[in-house]
């Protein structure tokens, strides 16, 4: 009996030990659910905080480097140059990959013979290279060059459709880059909304030229037409302007001063004479240009169709939107504009000799772009009958500009793009629109 008593108190024993283990370990549990609950949520404000600092950081670091930008544009000078022995940037956005990279292969393995050359031309003069770090010799060195550090030389030198090299600098903890591009290299999305009966005909085969080029199928070129239709209706876009009277706002009462008073014998009546002003043709483009600045940055413009990729790449990605003019420009640069845009550009004056046109111009500019249209006209004599009919619709010397600035801070990142035209020293903005 007693070792049967015994036996008895040491089980429940080990259970009065068993509930407290079972409870401690629950009490464990709790606890460390709590720690992690209150730790996420510790880590989710702080990290929720720093994005808010971050993103003020590229805000304000967004809005100085675009006043900074416009500001300094006045002394930008786009130079073009002439590339008669490089590859031409015309039909890159046409290349698929492998068309691409054996490009950036025969463009290394020319500056790779150009360098040699130079380099053994030193040795034959007696110069010694003084670079200390290379280890294994010129020669070695050069049969290296990758294709990664190659690119493809634009208009003005860099790659297109950028004027001149980025601007990258710090404000603050952000980190800026600023780009200008050549909006009269683009194919002016305005031209799809013509209205002109004279110039509807070529304004649509321009446009269908350009968007085959993209790689779109007849029934989406269709749908976008018919979009872009809706569009129109909105607001036309109109090619030439003429100067006109229209009648002026009318002033306060308290500045009205143009008064005549008409007396009767039983009534007195007073006649406001009704003010006109003239709008100069300067003033009708830029408030078309602002119009449908806001029109193709709006939601009525269907852009997925325009951003779909017809070349993605490790090295690049193409689509139609990045050939487009959205600041309502109404000429191209036959200097800097891509083969597709070019051709789309000449239907205005023949249809069916465009591409060879737009050929014998990529042929010449390489190797000295034309200083105005006379000019093309005299040296592409054949179709300087077809030139003439599209003149109005070419330039030599690009006036529109997109200025597209991006600051990032931590993981923050801001972008302002602002639309400027200039002519001179004088600049004018367009508008300036934030993502």
């Amino acid at each position: 009996m007693c070792d049967r008593s015994s036996r008895q108190e040491s089980d429940s024993l080990r259970n009065r030990h068993g509930v407290v283990l079972l409870i401690t370990l629950v009490i464990l549990v709790i606890l460390s659910t709590l720690g992690y609950t209150l730790s996420v949520q510790v880590a989710t404000r702080r990290h929720r905080d720093r994005f808010i600092i971050d993103y003020a950081q590229s805000q304000y670091a967004c809005t100085s480097a675009m006043k900074y930008a416009l500001a300094s544009l006045t002394d930008l000078q786009p130079q073009l140059v002439s590339h008669p022995n490089e590859p031409d940037f015309s039909d890159i956005f046409a290349m698929t990959e492998t068309q691409y990279q054996e490009l950036l292969a025969e463009v290394a393995a020319g500056l790779t013979g150009e360098e040699r050359s130079f380099n053994e031309t030193n040795r034959s003069r007696g110069v010694v290279s003084t670079d200390v770090n290379d280890a294994n010799g010129a020669d070695d060195a050069l049969t290296t060059t990758s294709t990664a550090s190659v690119t493809i030389p634009g208009p003005y030198g860099p790659r297109w459709p950028l004027v001149t090299a980025p601007l990258e600098f710090e404000i603050g903890s952000a980190r800026v880059t600023v780009e200008v591009e050549d909006e009269n290299a683009k194919y002016p999305l305005g031209w799809a909304l013509i209205q002109d009966e004279k110039l509807q005909a070529q304004a649509n085969a321009g446009f269908v030229t350009f968007c085959e080029w993209m790689g779109y199928l007849p029934d989406e070129i269709k749908g976008v037409r018919e979009d872009l239709g809706e569009v129109a209706k909105v607001r036309p876009f109109t090619i030439e302007f003429k100067a006109m009277s229209v009648a002026a706002a009318a002033p306060p009462a308290s500045l009205r001063s143009r008064v005549t008073r008409t007396r009767t014998a039983n009534t007195k009546s007073t006649v406001q004479r009704t003010a006109r002003t003239t709008v100069t043709v300067t003033e009708q483009m830029d408030q078309q240009n602002a119009a449908f600045s806001r029109l193709f940055h709006s939601s009525l413009i269907d852009t997925e169709i325009f951003t779909r990729p017809s070349v993605v790449s490790s090295s690049r990605n193409e689509s139609a939107m990045k050939y487009l003019g959205l600041w309502a420009t109404r000429q191209v640069n036959i200097n800097s504009a891509p083969r597709h845009v070019l051709e789309a550009a000449l239907t205005f004056g023949s249809v069916a000799d465009a591409p060879k046109i737009a050929e014998a111009i990529i042929q010449r500019r390489r190797v000295q772009p034309f200083s105005d249209i006379e000019e093309a006209k005299k040296d592409i004599f054949r179709y300087g009958d077809a030139i003439e009919k599209c003149q109005s619709f070419l330039t030599t010397t690009s006036t529109v500009f997109t200025v597209r600035v991006t600051a990032v801070s931590g993981a923050a990142r801001a972008v302002a793009v602002a639309g400027v035209s200039k002519e001179g020293r004088k600049v004018k903005r367009i508008a300036v629109i934030s993502d």
